[in-house]
């Protein structure tokens, strides 16, 4: 496909071949723009197509050379060669401006990037793909490049052509299925898409798969991000991270969306926090509330503010809803300098049909399974990733290295794992393709998330990834060399069904379920668990944890703190959903601020001073978090006292650490001079009683502190005699002075 346009001194006598090739890139359906456009290869003529262009120079510093319009197509202009030259353009009306000629200018993409894509192992995808600002052979521009490997033309379109699909048309590079375009002279900010010529014509215009930016919606184009724009500062926290999120360590983690943990009146109504103003009044609550992490909810690109960020299409995108990916990356830093740690869900499960998004993205199934068993998803309507594809598999593997690396996120929450490893989930008989061993194991999902961890872990073991698996897959937490997932910790689904239905329950019903409140501890230890009280308990009708406690408002008040009293002194790491710190009276509402009023309520103010606290003596007793994923950590002291729903039982940590008992009284019933073990001789202060006036409640207790008598009880050789107010709990401390 050759061209053959000579000159003369005067300029191009003849054209060869050329027409009808020319006319295939002013058509927009050539598949090698760069075999006509630019300068030929023995650099003696130049060919430009500038839609709607008058006049073209090409010209340097020291000369100026007139291209003529091709006879039949005035949109391209042909003429002599000229050394390093730019294209002066007179468009109607006058105007004139000078710019780089893209069809100039060498490939970008290198042999070891051609390598790795064709291999489908390219862990830094972000690094290739993507639009990136760049200077190329000394002219900074914006470097385009995307994976299409069906596509019969690819081109960029924006603002700055117009969206004209036949004004930059890429560069083919052959095998690896990829398109790449320098474009000299754009910029941070410029918007753009992908013009795609399929098998069946031309697709509607896609949104760049690895783009760092987005529009706001409804708009949907891509935008030039500069990721590299901030200067971090966390240095100190990135070598302490690790320590901070160890199975021995104290993890609290406060869940957050970021469009409705408090919004911002101004002269147009309310409108969403920034990313750097939740770097201040978020961080800042987080921090005093003791937490020690902030997940928040999917800030991957989504065009659907309903669906919280779990059908995303810009994967590589930080919403735009809060700021750009500077301001992000900004917050992110404000965590780390006050001591907390940032964890981001990430969703590789499945991706909306949205037009502009990965589905059909090249007119193939190209990221999705082409079939609907194994590629769409009933339950949310969507599609569903072709894990067994190598490029797939390195677009997904790179995609959380990304969030990892260029915004120094401390973990991933990996959303919904048991619908990508089960084949069935959700699907009746017929309506899934069974694995080659005729079971329901998906194993080409299976090898993605063991590939996952092993790429993050391998690459930074200072992270977490967790997964939220709602079965009883084996291994999850397991190491990937002995046959596990290789997650860090896995949410305890189990324990969070079990407990929530107990204390849903009036408490004179209670004592025919204590099971639900003492059965987590069968299987306390068989993953490294995180305790979740997150968004999904507090919606759909489901009620606010106020509302799903039983009672009087002082009853429902009474209950959440017995809650959150058995659930902190409860092996497991600790998530809390927004909101339900102090006990918000309505259920969830993603397109509103949570009732922060509901605070000026002492009873519901006390609730989150309960859960400060807990916090707090969460992170300053070593026997709370020391031995959390070791049976040594624990030990019932009370489980026969069915009918008066007393409960104790003892935390340990390592030799040396003080021991904490802890007492439920489960009904709202006092109970006096009743007798609990304790395991060791001695004086025992109260440390947290959960009916104190700091917390709302009326000061019953036990003065303080409690001595041990040679009374024996249950296994131990010493005992106590308490008392326990209604609906409370109480944290004992061994006094070691």
């Amino acid at each position: 496909m050759a061209r053959d346009i000579t000159s003369d001194s005067n300029g191009v006598t003849e054209v060869g071949p050329a027409p009808a090739e020319i006319q295939a890139v002013v058509e927009g359906r050539h598949w090698d723009p760069f075999s006509v456009l630019g300068p030929s290869a023995d650099q003696s003529t130049i060919v430009a197509h500038i839609p709607g262009a008058e006049r073209v120079w090409a010209v340097n510093d020291s000369e100026a050379q007139e291209l003529e319009p091709y006879a039949s197509v005035p949109t391209v202009f042909h003429g002599p060669y000229v050394p390093y030259y730019r294209l002066r353009i007179q468009w109607p009306g006058g105007h004139v401006e000078e710019r780089h000629d893209p069809y100039r200018f060498s490939p970008v993409l290198g042999e070891i990037d051609e390598y790795l894509l064709s291999e489908g192992t390219h862990h830094q995808l972000w690094r290739a793909l993507g639009a990136h600002l760049i200077t190329h052979e000394e002219v900074p521009g914006v470097h385009f490049a995307v994976w299409a490997p069906n596509a019969k033309r690819v081109s960029v379109v924006g603002n700055f052509n117009s969206w004209d699909h036949t004004a930059h048309p890429m560069r083919s590079r052959g095998a690896t299925g990829v398109w790449e375009l320098f474009i000299p002279g754009l910029g941070a900010g410029e918007t753009y898409k992908y013009s795609i010529l399929g098998d069946n014509g031309q697709l509607p215009l896609k949104a760049d798969p690895v783009g760092f930016g987005s529009e706001h919606a409804p708009h949907t184009a891509s935008v030039v991000r500069d990721i590299d724009a901030h200067t971090w500062t966390d240095s100190d926290w990135l070598e302490v991270r690790g320590e901070a999120f160890a199975t021995s360590a104290p993890v609290s983690i406060y869940e957050v969306h970021l469009g409705s943990w408090k919004r911002v009146s101004d002269e147009h109504g309310e409108r969403f926090m920034s990313y750097r103003e939740l770097a201040e009044e978020l961080v800042d609550y987080a921090h005093h509330m003791g937490f020690t992490h902030i997940e928040i909810m999917p800030v991957s690109e989504h065009p659907f503010d309903g669906s919280w960020g779990y059908q995303p299409i810009g994967l590589y995108a930080p919403t735009i809803r809060y700021g750009t990916p500077e301001e992000f990356q900004a917050f992110v830093d404000a965590a780390h300098a006050r001591g907390l740690g940032v964890i981001a869900d990430w969703v590789p499960g499945h991706f909306p049909t949205d037009s502009h998004g990965l589905g059909n993205f090249d007119g193939t199934a190209l990221y999705e399974h082409a079939d609907p068993r194994q590629g769409f998803h009933p339950d949310w309507n969507t599609l569903i990733f072709n894990y067994g594809r190598p490029e797939v598999l390195s677009y997904l593997v790179s995609n959380a290295l990304y969030w990892l690396s260029e915004y120094h996120l401390d973990g991933l929450r990996v959303d919904a794992v048991a619908s990508m490893i089960y084949l069935d989930y959700s699907r009746k008989d017929n309506e899934w393709v069974p694995n080659r061993d005729g079971g329901r194991e998906n194993y080409e999902a299976i090898n993605f998330l063991q590939r996952t961890n092993t790429a993050a872990y391998g690459a930074d073991d200072s992270v977490a990834i967790v997964a939220e698996e709602s079965t009883a897959f084996p291994g999850v937490t397991k190491p990937v060399h002995t046959g596990g997932l290789g997650f860090g910790y896995k949410w305890n689904l189990g324990w969070m069904n079990d407990s929530l239905e107990y204390f849903a329950k009036d408490p004179v019903y209670r004592k025919y379920h204590q099971n639900q409140l003492t059965f987590g501890m069968t299987y306390a230890y068989s993953e490294n668990y995180v305790l979740p009280i997150s968004h999904d308990e507090v919606v759909h009708g489901k009620g606010s944890m106020y509302q799903r406690m039983p009672g009087s408002h002082e009853d429902k008040l009474g209950n959440l703190k017995l809650f959150y009293a058995y659930m902190w002194a409860f092996p497991g790491k600790k998530l809390l959903f927004m909101g339900q710190e102090f006990g918000q009276h309505h259920e969830w509402n993603h397109s509103a601020s949570l009732d922060w009023n509901t605070l000026d309520d002492p009873g519901h103010a006390g609730v989150q001073n309960v859960v400060r606290d807990l916090n707090l003596f969460y992170r300053d007793q070593p026997a709370m978090h020391a031995l959390d994923t070791d049976p040594r950590g624990f030990q019932w002291l009370l489980l026969e006292a069915v009918d008066d729903q007393v409960i104790a039982w003892m935390r340990r940590g390592n030799p040396g650490d003080p021991h904490v008992v802890v007492v439920l009284n489960c009904t709202p019933v006092e109970r006096t001079n009743y007798r609990i073990a304790f395991p060791v001789p001695g004086r025992w202060h109260e440390a947290l009683n959960t009916d104190s006036s700091h917390y709302g409640g009326a000061n019953r207790g036990n003065c303080g502190a409690i001595d041990t008598e040679p009374v024996p009880c249950g296994t131990e050789a010493q005992s106590a005699l308490l008392t326990l107010p209604p609906l409370t709990a109480i944290y004992f401390v061994e006094d070691q002075s």
